[in-house]
């Protein structure tokens, strides 16, 4: 029950701020729409991306995109802290370290799926065909993925504290390769078949996969299973190396 009620107590104290100033959220909102409106179009006549609505293709990979630039850099957030001092004086409360790790993944994962939510009230309008419950599957897929890399970007910070740096360079080392390998924009099926063979190794492709997969109400294929086991795999590792690295830290 500590952990539980620590955890709710880092999660509004992460989230109480960002309620009462909205406008970030607005802010963290219009990348992925400016990408719908002027990149979307795009799409229509691109071989590759499957039949009916180029939606139906493009979302899930910008639901991807949305985990990779918002959730694997919220640990600049708790740089900022460090550097304040904050995070010191939350370190020496009686709260579970592992609750203040898991309160703050909550509030990115809860700010992810919103976003997504969002993303598809908006497209509503347009050709894209909303299947239930392949979008809510596929809202549980992202919020997974998004656990492991909150996760894992708060524990860069942690270890990166006295050299911010190393903590953005790791950042945009990681982020363009499994961003540009795993298809979010454009099929990897057009890339050269060297490419093409690389991007099976990066298992943000497969989840991508999988995302476009559920959105379509394809639950069985092969896609889902790969996507979902990466996606597990991951928030395992994050959460295993932030517990453990939240639990080492010295004030």
């Amino acid at each position: 029950m500590k952990m539980v009620t620590d955890t709710g107590i880092a999660f509004a104290r992460e989230m109480v701020p960002e309620l009462r100033a909205p406008i970030a959220l607005a802010v963290n909102a219009v990348l992925p729409l400016l990408f719908l409106a002027l990149f979307g179009p795009l799409l229509t006549s691109t071989p590759g991306i499957g039949e009916g609505s180029p939606w139906q293709w493009f979302l899930p990979g910008i639901l991807v995109l949305l985990a990779l630039s918002g959730t694997a850099g919220a640990g600049g957030n708790l740089l900022m802290e460090i550097n304040s001092g904050s995070f010191e004086r939350m370190l020496v409360t009686p709260m579970n370290r592992t609750a203040l790790l898991a309160g703050r993944t909550l509030k990115e994962v809860l700010t992810l799926a919103a976003q997504g939510v969002l993303l598809i009230l908006v497209l509503l309008p347009t050709s894209f065909e909303l299947f239930p419950l392949g979008a809510l599957a596929g809202l549980v897929l992202l919020a997974t993925f998004g656990v492991g890399l909150g996760a894992l970007s708060f524990t860069l910070a942690v270890l990166a504290r006295k050299q911010e740096q190393v903590f953005y360079l790791v950042q945009q080392a990681c982020f363009l390769p499994l961003m540009l390998l795993s298809g979010v924009l454009l099929p990897m099926s057009l890339a050269p078949s060297w490419l093409y063979t690389v991007s099976r190794f990066n298992p943000v492709t497969h989840i991508v996969e999988a995302e476009r997969a559920l959105f379509a109400g394809r639950f069985a294929e092969p896609a889902v299973l790969y996507g979902g086991v990466c996606a597990l795999a991951i928030a395992g590792l994050g959460l295993f190396f932030g517990a453990r690295v939240m639990r080492d830290v010295r004030v």
